[in-house]
Order: C-alpha cells, then sequence, then structure tokens
C-alpha cells in the first residue's frame, strides 16, 4: 500500500476508486464501504483510494472544541487501511485555507483535477465546501460532466455507521475493550513512545515499559488492569497494562500509561510500542503499601496471562478449523530416488488443508511413470523441459491456485507435525510473508544442514550465512537457536510463502536457474516491511546437493554471478556504488584461494560469473525498475525491514577474527 502526505506529490492514479471520509477506529461499518471500493477497483482494473484528513476537521473549523475523542490516531488508521488490502491511502492536510474552498473547487480542483476519479464512493449525507453548500446530488451532476460515477452508501448503513461509532466509544469509556473489539473487528490499540518512568515496576520486579502517546485527543480507556497483546518491531509479546494515577504511591499522583511485557527483556527506550487492548481485568485500586501491591499484581500477571493463553489456544483452534489450503509444491528433476524415499513421509507426516503436487521439470528418469503408477491420486505437472529451480518454480505455480505455497526440495525428510506451525505463523501475524523450519543434515542429523540451517542472514556487503552455518562450518544443533526468531532469508529447500505476494512480487527470478533466487525474492518481501522467520518447532531433514552438488564449478558460477544479480537489484543506489566493487574486488581474492586449492575450474567459474553478469547489466538494472514499482504496491511499511541484516563483513569475521559460529557474532 502507498501512502500519500502531500497532494502536490501523487502519482497518476490508473481508474481510481475513491471513498472519502473521517474513518475513525476503520470498524465493521468502514470495513463494508472499504470492500465495495475494493471491488469496483477490481471490476475496473483500477487503484483503491481512501481519502482521509489530518489533523480532524473538528480540530480545524473548532480549535477551542476539546470534547473530540479519537478511537485511532492517524498512523493507527493508516496501518489498519493497509491492513484490509487499500492500494492507496492521502492523508490530505486539512487547514482553515482547505475548508474555505467552495464546493466547485472541491470537485474540481480536489477530486477531479487532483484524482481524475472513475467512481466516488460515498455516503448519501456527505456535505462539502465553505459552508458545507455540495451534496451527493452536486456531486452527481459535476459526475456527468467530469466522466466519474458516484456511488451512493445509503441511508441506512451511514445510520449504521453512525451508530457503531458511538457504541465503540461508549464501551472503550466503560472499558469494555471485548464489546469495542467485536463492533471494531480488530482490537482497540493504543500506540505511544517508549519513554523512561520512575522504576517502580522494576524494584517490585515487574519492570514496565512507560508510554507516552503524545496524541491528547486520543480516546482512554479508564483506569485499571488490562491483558493486552503488545508488537514492538513486528513481534508480538503478550503484557499486562496498567492505566491509572498510583493511588499507592502518593508521592507520583500523575496519571500514567504503562506496559509489563511477558517474556521480554530489551532496552526499548525511544522506540514505538503498539497495544492490543484484549481484556479489562480490574479498576485501579490502593494498597497498604508496596508488599501488598506487589502481591496483587502477581495475581495480576497470572491472571492476564491466562486470558492471553486461552485467547490464543481458542484462536488456534479457530484457525486450525478454518486453515486455509497450502499447495505443498516439489520441483523434481531426475529425482525418483528421491521420491520414492521421502514423498511417503510427507503424506505420513502432513496434516490440516493442503494438497501435494509434484511438478517434474523436465526429467529424463522414470520420475513421471514412477508417479503414475505409485501415487496416481497426486497432482502431476509435467513442465517438459529442465527450467532450473527458479524458473520451474515460476512455470508451476502459475498453475497452481491455494492461499499459501510450500516450495519443499525432493531430498527432504519432514518429521510429525512439521507444517502446522509454519501455517499457524502466517495465520496468526499477516505482516509474516514467509517462513521456513529448522533444517538439519539428512546425514549428520545431529548438525544443521548447509542450505537454511536455522534462517539465513546477510552481511553487510551481501554475503549470506545462517544461524547455524557460516561458509562451510556447520554447528551442532543443541537447541541453540530454537526460539522464533525474524531473519533476512528462508531456504528454498522448505519455504513457506503467502502466494500473493509470490505473485505480486514477481516471483522468482527465472535468469538465476538456481542458487540464491529465495534470497532475492526475500530481500523485496524484506523491502516491502514483511518479515522473514524461522521456525524452530518445525523441523526437516535435507540431504543437501541433491539436484545440485555443492562444491562445482558449476555451483560456482551460480554463486557469483547470482550474488551479484541480487545486489544490483536490490541494494540501496548509495550503498550499490561502493558495495559492487568490492564485491567485485573481493571475488579476485576467491579467485586468489581458489588457485592455492589447485581449483582452477573454479577461477573460470568467477571470469564466467563476472562475464555473464556485466553482460546482463542493462536487464538485471531494468529489472531493479520493475521490482522498486512492485515493492511499492505492496508495501505495509515506509521503510524495508532489515532485522537479520549483520551490520559487519562476515568475511572478516570468519577468516581474519576466526568466527565461525553465529552466536558468536
Amino acid at each position: 500500500m502507498r501512502v500519500f502526505n502531500d497532494l502536490n506529490d501523487l502519482p497518476d492514479f490508473q481508474n481510481a476508486v475513491v471513498t472519502i471520509g473521517s474513518f475513525d477506529g476503520v470498524h465493521l461499518g468502514h470495513q463494508q464501504i472499504l470492500e465495495r471500493v475494493k471491488g469496483l477497483a477490481r471490476q475496473c482494473e483500477g487503484e483503491s483510494i481512501v481519502i482521509t484528513f489530518h489533523p480532524h476537521p473538528r480540530l480545524v473549523i473548532y480549535p477551542r472544541d476539546n470534547t473530540l475523542q479519537l478511537i485511532t490516531s492517524i498512523d493507527e488508521k493508516v496501518d489498519l487501511m493497509r491492513r484490509y488490502g487499500i492500494d492507496n491511502v492521502v492523508v490530505v492536510p486539512f487547514t482553515v485555507e482547505f475548508s474555505q474552498q467552495s464546493a466547485d473547487e472541491y470537485i474540481q480542483k480536489f477530486l477531479v483535477e487532483t484524482f481524475h476519479p472513475r467512481y466516488i464512493v460515498i455516503g448519501y449525507d456527505h456535505r462539502f465546501g465553505l459552508n458545507r453548500q455540495g451534496d451527493i446530488n452536486y456531486l452527481k451532476w459535476h459526475g456527468e460532466q467530469s466522466g466519474y460515477e458516484v456511488v451512493e452508501i445509503g441511508k441506512h448503513e451511514v445510520e449504521d455507521i453512525a451508530v457503531s461509532s458511538t457504541k465503540i466509544r461508549k464501551a472503550l469509556e466503560q472499558g469494555a475493550v471485548d464489546q469495542a473489539q467485536r463492533l471494531l473487528g480488530h482490537y482497540f490499540f493504543l500506540t505511544g513512545t517508549v519513554v523512561h518512568g520512575n522504576k517502580i515496576g522494576k524494584k517490585l520486579g515487574f519492570p514496565t515499559a512507560n508510554l507516552d502517546l503524545n496524541n491528547r485527543h486520543k480516546l482512554l480507556p479508564p483506569t485499571g488492569i488490562y491483558a493486552v497483546y503488545a508488537y514492538h518491531k513486528g513481534q508480538r509479546y503478550g503484557g499486562m497494562l496498567y492505566i491509572g494515577d498510583r493511588p499507592t504511591l502518593k508521592e507520583y499522583q500523575n496519571k500514567t500509561i504503562e506496559v509489563n511485557l511477558f517474556d521480554f527483556d530489551k532496552d526499548i527506550y525511544g522506540d514505538k510500542l503498539r497495544l492490543e487492548l484484549v481484556a479489562r481485568t480490574r479498576d485501579d485500586e490502593a494498597f497498604a503499601g508496596l508488599d501488598q501491591l506487589s502481591e496483587r499484581l502477581a495475581q495480576d500477571r497470572l491472571e492476564t496471562k491466562a486470558i492471553i493463553e486461552s485467547r490464543e489456544s481458542k484462536q488456534a483452534k479457530k484457525k486450525i478449523a478454518e486453515a486455509p489450503r497450502v499447495a505443498i509444491v516439489i520441483l523434481n528433476y531426475n529425482g525418483r530416488t528421491y521420491l520414492e524415499q521421502f514423498l511417503p513421509k510427507v503424506l505420513e507426516h502432513t496434516s490440516g488443508n493442503f494438497e501435494v503436487i509434484i511438478a517434474d521439470n523436465g526429467s529424463t528418469d522414470d520420475s513421471l511413470s514412477f508417479l503414475a503408477e505409485a501415487y496416481p491420486e497426486l497432482r502431476h505437472i509435467d513442465l517438459k523441459t529442465n527450467y532450473g529451480f527458479a524458473e520451474g518454480y515460476n512455470q508451476a505455480l502459475a498453475q497452481v491456485d491455494a492461499p499459501y505455497f510450500l516450495l519443499l526440495n525432493s531430498d527432504v525428510e519432514v518429521t510429525p507435525g512439521w507444517l502446522a506451525p509454519l501455517v499457524e505463523l502466517l495465520e496468526r501475524d499477516p505482516a509474516v510473508g514467509a517462513v521456513q523450519p529448522k533444517i538439519l543434515a539428512y546425514h549428520e542429523r545431529e548438525k544443521f544442514e548447509y542450505a537454511g540451517a536455522a534462517g539465513g542472514w546477510l552481511d553487510n556487503l551481501g554475503y549470506p550465512f545462517c544461524r547455524g552455518r557460516i561458509f562451510s562450518v556447520t554447528e551442532t544443533d543443541k537447541g541453540q537457536y530454537d526460539e522464533l526468531q525474524e531473519v533476512f532469508w528462508a531456504t528454498g529447500a522448505a519455504f513457506l510463502v503467502r502466494s500473493s505476494l509470490y505473485r505480486q512480487l514477481g516471483g522468482f527470478d527465472g535468469d538465476y536457474f538456481a542458487h540464491s533466487e529465495e534470497i532475492d525474492l526475500c530481500w523485496r518481501i524484506k523491502r516491502a516491511g514483511y518479515k522473514i522467520m524461522a521456525r524452530p518447532r518445525s523441523v526437516v531433514y535435507h540431504v543437501g546437493g541433491g539436484t545440485l552438488s555443492y562444491n562445482t564449478p558449476r555451483k560456482a558460477f551460480l554463486n557469483f554471478r547470482n550474488s551479484l544479480f541480487t545486489l544490483v537489484k536490490n541494494e540501496t543506489g548509495s550503498r550499490l556504488a561502493w558495495i559492487l566493487p568490492a564485491r567485485l574486488l573481493l571475488d579476485g581474492v576467491a579467485g586468489l584461494l581458489f588457485l592455492s586449492q589447485g581449483k582452477f575450474q573454479h577461477i573460470a567459474s568467477i571470469v564466467q560469473a563476472h562475464w555473464s553478469f556485466f553482460g546482463q547489466w542493462q536487464a538485471t538494472w531494468r529489472k531493479r525498475r520493475e521490482n522498486q514499482d512492485r515493492v511499492a504496491k505492496v508495501s505495509i511499511a515506509s521503510k524495508p525491514n532489515l532485522c537479520g541484516r549483520y551490520p559487519k563483513s562476515i568475511v572478516w569475521a570468519f577468516y581474519a577474527r576466526n568466527i565461525q559460529y553465529f552466536k558468536d557474532l
């Protein structure tokens, strides 16, 4: 989704379907309007656009009115529009000058000349222009001349929306956040910056993050204790929220908003924190002293934890019952032996709503005849030629329809219950774009496998490595990476991705043939603000090198060339200007290393990789521009997500400092 805050910096929208309003809360009534806007946009192959205003018009027109209480801040509202699939949000700076436009100026200069709308979706009682001169009939009359059509939201719908907003505010004023959630269709938010407090909670054994909302018009529920979800840098935590005047601590008579996060120990002063209020457990109370307060907080923590765990259990059961279909697509090339060995376990150990599809990449062995005889019930896609890993998956997935794609190598052994944790994570967190399981080595089962291990990272020069594997050194799995972790890239050996993201971001780059295509795609996903995760609760064993052997000249060629492709397509211009020469120089150093090892064919592979890279420079630069457009259209954040990017050189760490284990970086 794109967000615009300057009317002078708008693109040319294609077949714009526009709706206008405050949309405070973006509740269920608003969501029906958004669905109508998106539906019209799909019909005319256009773009959905929400126009809203900041500050709220009442604050400009009636500056002395202090009664306004907003359900959502402007940032929260924009994030909800992103969640509900709007293509563009235009935040119009509402000023006295803007409010002085006549109805004709509002239509012609603001709506028509700025947005060139195909449709305007608006309420029957919408008024606009100086002294509210314009109404929906006037808007329709102008539409005949200006080429847009007005879609009217009827009286009943508008009144329902007004009632919903009123009911939501009343529920929140009473602390009934669960009732508000049912009307909103999502949790009520509190968003603020973590500031320093008096550190009383830490002394009591309940360290808290104090929030400054920095918005005096944000509706604040009554004082008390609340069970909450807290989001910090895309990660969700359970927590216990306190809103109150701290009556036990009479020396601190000021209202405070502070949250104790469960299983959390980080310094987050100055960071943004978003809270979703799940339930209110009690009123604010005064206690005889700190000991009594500490005992009550311990009880509060147990109660709020129980609420969070119960809510998550119910959500998990509901999601399992309503689980979306997962297409498990195995790309096969001359892998009859692997299919015979590993396919039975995929079918045995996978549960839920899934389909296993075998896409054959022009095999010359008897893979297809084996599948037809042994697994006639499975779907087989015969690609008839070897497109390579990258384009082979593109060709196969173009023929597959499912919300999630699970790309699985034919030489992977899955374990019982391996799929559910991966799907559950994507279902639970819409900001997760892709996820991988823990990858262990099939032949050395206590060790991490080279291609993916416990999740991929990228260093400052664009060199990939993994939690559990740096260059040729693979660690023994001792549970050291068993926590859920955000990474920079997920391995293509076992790769669960949202199908919509895969398609909208262009899938794999077919010119890669194989190697690094998943890093390239994951980088695009990260640039759009999404998270890539490693979920160690899911475990698989990978033979590795089953279809393209490691440490071969062919592998070296693809490695060196595709790594350069990935940098040019994804790195920022200012960084690329120095990283690319540095990488070319380091490739020369790698050539000297191969020379010392007598690997002359590998040296030739580096030379061939550079020739191929520079020979495709214009095409690669064109892809860079195309990817920028794709990323902008699906972006959920104003900045790329750089989590999983090592700020130093892994080459220097490994070869100069002798750091061989990820945990020592």
